[in-house]
């Protein structure tokens, strides 16, 4: 996910509430509404960056939709948007955020937005450890005056910079429960 506008996919059956969150996001997103299980499937693939939805979906409940979205190998960021309160059960749900409803624009606002990050930082974090470990090859097999005499190795060190200056500033961004959710995803992959 970059900069440019994310596209998110609101599921709820309860057309009202759905386009009303739809409502909300389409100022600053491109948002996709599905009424169901059946149509959030017929309308998830991989342009969608934030999928949004309701647990208690009569066609195909938001457990089974969010288990199809992963299993499709979909990249999306998952928020379940519900009236069901978490229990155990949650525990091994795919999913990035869990809301109860009644919830409120700022609250949805923010989650998609800290669900933005998280992915941004996801990506900026494996792209580093990506140029990172290229480094650390080039430095284990290389001598320093190769190092030195080499623009490709500036430029990957100068990359490196920048990316590690891109995570500060992404990192700040984070809050407390969003660091800990990236760090374990880290740890899962």
């Amino acid at each position: 996910m970059s900069e440019e506008r994310l596209t998110v996919l609101v599921i709820d059956d309860e057309p009202d509430l759905a386009d009303l969150y739809a409502a909300w996001l389409s100022d600053d997103y491109d948002v996709r509404t599905a009424y169901g299980g059946e149509e959030a499937l017929e309308q998830a693939d991989d342009a969608v960056d934030v999928a949004l939805i309701d647990r208690l979906m009569p066609d195909l409940s938001g457990d089974e939709v969010l288990e199809r979205i992963r299993e499709q190998g979909y990249n999306c960021r998952v928020a379940m948007v519900t009236a069901v309160e978490p229990d155990f059960d949650i525990i091994d749900m795919g999913f990035d955020n869990y809301l109860v409803k009644p919830i409120r624009r700022e609250d949805l606002i923010e989650a998609v937005e800290s669900l933005r990050t998280r992915s941004t930082y996801d990506s900026q974090l494996r792209e580093y450890f990506s140029l990172a470990s290229k480094r650390a090859a080039l430095e284990s097999q290389k001598s320093d005056r190769e190092l030195a005499d080499s623009e490709a190795y500036a430029e990957l060190t100068a990359e490196l910079d920048d990316l590690s200056d891109q995570l500060d500033e992404t990192t700040a961004e984070l809050d407390a429960d969003d660091f800990e959710v990236a760090m374990r995803q880290l740890d899962d992959s």
